[in-house]
């Protein structure tokens, strides 16, 4: 058991000896289904739980050269069913559009992770009716369905435009049987999601009798202590207690479903990683040359990864702890 205050962050050993203690080690992944793409983090938002530490000041962008080669490999990688776009916000990247629009033209699903006040950025007026022409499925942040704890973890006045953007998109048909809309849940302090379901229950209860509002799923998920969070988590003196949490409530009934073992994150620059938090940690996947994280340039066919192990770090304890956390939900 990991000791709050104990001793220092946990380490990627003691993540894998969690694992070896239930013979679930190593941990690698199989063919990859879904290639999440992070086109960089410039954001409308500034979130306290955001693990990229997106904000409006960042320059971090994929340029069209990426973008481009992103495209040619999803071309070439059969295996990949689904694309998903992440930031930042990723519409505000100029080649969002274009990824979405070629992703869909290879026949591959697209789902967009939407911070729904996007919608009302200036030059976004359309965005709802793009979403909706190109068969885009959402996936829209909404960490409480009462102002006061959105408002919170997001800033002023972001509850008021949540709501207004699904209104907006319900009307378009999301949410509503033919076009998908999911709602994801973060907690917004230190502490593990509730049941999915009971909460789950809770928002579409809420929701629908205040605003209307409808959607097919709520996806719990858990804060990372990484970036933004963890240096929250620091200067409240609760980072260790955190970790414990994690590190105690690891549960191995949630490993068969991580994340990491079918979906490939390239990084703004092309960088191949595990996941989007190991893309923020600087953890890639593998080395095409000593010192060199290996890249979109470097590979061919993203079915070559299969059978590589994962790079695993003590933040693989949010991932396994409770019931669970990844870009679809809980696990177990």
């Amino acid at each position: 058991m990991y000791q709050a205050g104990s001793s220092p962050e946990p380490t990627a050993p003691e993540f894998d000896a969690a694992l070896a203690r239930h013979g679930l080690a190593p941990l690698k992944r199989t063919a990859p289904d879904t290639l999440q793409v992070n086109v960089g983090r410039l954001c409308n938002q500034a979130c306290h739980h955001c693990h990229v530490d997106a904000g409006p000041g960042r320059k971090e962008r994929m340029e069209r050269a990426t973008a481009e080669r992103v495209v040619e490999l999803l071309a070439a990688s059969s295996c990949v069913g689904t694309v998903d776009l992440t930031g930042g916000a990723p519409e505000l990247n100029p080649n969002f559009r274009y990824l979405v629009e070629q992703s869909r033209a290879l026949g591959r699903a697209v789902k967009v992770r939407c911070n729904l006040t996007v919608l009302f950025v200036p030059g976004m007026e359309d965005l709802g009716r793009f979403y909706r022409d190109c068969g885009v499925e959402l996936v829209c942040s909404l960490p409480c369905y009462g102002v006061e704890n959105v408002e919170r973890q997001r800033g002023p006045g972001v509850f008021e435009k949540s709501v207004a953007a699904l209104q907006l998109l319900n009307k378009l048909g999301y949410g509503r049987g033919e076009f998908v809309l999911d709602l994801v849940y973060n907690p917004v302090g230190g502490f593990l999601p509730p049941s999915q379901a009971e909460l789950e229950a809770q928002y579409r209860e809420q929701l629908g009798a205040r605003f209307g509002i409808e959607f097919r799923r709520l996806l719990t998920l858990t804060n990372m202590p990484i970036r933004r969070f963890a240096a929250m988590l620091h200067r409240e003196g609760k980072y260790a207690a955190y970790l414990g949490l994690l590190v105690n409530h690891f549960n191995p009934a949630t490993v068969g479903g991580l994340m990491c073992r079918t979906l490939v994150s390239v990084g703004w620059e092309g960088g191949l990683y595990d996941c989007d938090f190991n893309q923020m940690l600087e953890m890639p996947i593998g080395a095409s040359a000593p010192g060199r994280p290996l890249t979109i340039f470097d590979c061919d066919d993203l079915v070559r990864l299969s059978g590589t192990p994962i790079a695993t770090g003590s933040h693989c304890f949010g991932c396994t702890a409770g019931a669970g956390s990844s870009c679809s939900g809980a696990l177990a």
